[in-house]
């Protein structure tokens, strides 16, 4: 009996003592496991936008200047008004244009009987010849002066139709529609036909234009991913005015200018914007947000949670059952203080962010607080 006590003493006291060890051992372990906070990180889609200034341009524009010579007489046009294309904008004073018309006119009258009657010669001259009543000099000189009559009076049309035509050109009408600036001439003003001064100047304001200029070098590296960049017809841009708001409607690259420009290494874009209500006004600075280039499965990681090699080569620590693995990063471009990424991690990674410091690639950690990653800047696109 006493020895049976004995032995069941002896086995409560190794049970405890390995419990003991257990829990000492368990103790330790969680003392040497490093406790960290992970993002959980998501896709999304992102476009690289830039911000490029610029100036808005009519989308066409003319300058109005007189064809013929002589002394304004009217203006007929409002300035700043709108105007449609042909529309009578400046009368020039006729009375020699006139007359000369009507000089032309009966120089082609004139012309018109010395053909006919050099017709009337030449067929008699004709006739003569065939019933040999008549010379052949005879009838050679006469077919000639038709000929001959026939040239003058083509000669005096033509100069009808230029006296015709100056006379049109007393009125100056506009040449395309558009707004109408200020007249650089007034009533009683001499003007000279092409002279280098404009009377006034057209301009359409809708569509207006905006060109920007950007880097030749961002437009190449942007190129090169294979994405869509800045030089794609079509592309959607976004106008910024000088106030900082918005401008509502949206714009599209239109053209771009097919040279680098040596001195700057810079390259012309043009964005065409609708201007319905005539807002937007030649000459203002704007700036214009551009997309360069899309990632379709990007993931944004804080740059808090980087880091980097000797050679600059950027890498995040990810939990995977409980053990921590690096994952080396392709960054597409940096937006705020966060990388954007397009390989090494995939959505639903938890990355560490903070507590890596005491801990290292295949440790065991203990994850104390998990969070979605970190809004996308605003520069994603859609």
């Amino acid at each position: 009996m006493l020895l049976t006590l004995s032995t069941s003493r002896r086995r409560g006291f190794v049970i405890a003592a390995l419990i003991s060890v257990s829990s000492t051992a368990a103790a330790a372990q969680d003392a040497t496991t490093a406790s960290v906070t992970v993002a959980i990180v998501k896709s999304v889609k992102y476009t690289l936008m830039a911000r490029l200034p610029g100036r808005i341009k009519a989308s066409t524009e003319a300058e109005v200047r007189p064809q013929i010579s002589g002394i304004i007489r009217k203006r007929l046009f409002e300035e700043g008004a709108s105007v449609e294309q042909g529309q009578e904008l400046y009368k020039i004073d006729d009375e020699n244009y006139v007359s000369a018309v009507a000089s032309a006119k009966a120089a082609v009258a004139e012309a018109q009987a010395n053909y006919d009657l050099a017709v009337i010669e030449a067929r008699r001259a004709a006739d003569l010849f065939e019933k040999q009543s008549g010379t052949a000099s005879n009838r050679d000189n006469t077919a000639a002066q038709r000929l001959k009559a026939d040239a003058s009076l083509q000669r005096a049309r033509a100069e009808l139709k230029t006296a015709e035509i100056d006379l049109d050109r007393t009125t100056i009408r506009a040449p395309i529609g558009g707004a109408i600036g200020l007249s650089e001439t007034t009533q009683g003003a001499l003007v000279a036909a092409q002279q280098t001064t404009a009377l006034t100047t057209i301009r359409t304001l809708d569509p207006i234009f905006v060109d920007v200029t950007q880097s030749a070098t961002d437009l190449l590296r942007w190129n090169a991913t294979g994405g869509p960049g800045a030089l794609d017809k079509g592309a959607t841009a976004t106008m910024i005015l000088p106030d900082g708001t918005t401008y509502p409607l949206k714009g599209n690259l239109t053209a771009a200018e097919p040279r680098v420009e040596p001195t700057t290494g810079m390259v012309t874009l043009r964005i065409s914007f609708a201007n319905p209500d005539k807002r937007l006004l030649p000459g203002l600075y704007v700036e214009v947000d551009l997309p360069q280039a899309t990632a379709d499965n990007a993931i944004l990681v804080p740059q808090s949670a980087v880091m980097r090699n000797s050679k600059g080569e950027p890498s995040v620590w990810v939990v995977a059952n409980d053990k921590v693995e690096p994952r080396p990063l392709t960054v597409f471009t940096t937006a705020g203080n966060e990388l954007v990424t397009t390989g090494g991690l995939k959505e639903g990674d938890a990355v560490i962010t903070s507590g890596f410091q005491k801990t290292g690639p295949g440790a065991t950690v203990k994850v104390l607080d998990t969070a979605g990653a970190q809004a996308p800047s605003a520069k994603e696109g859609n």
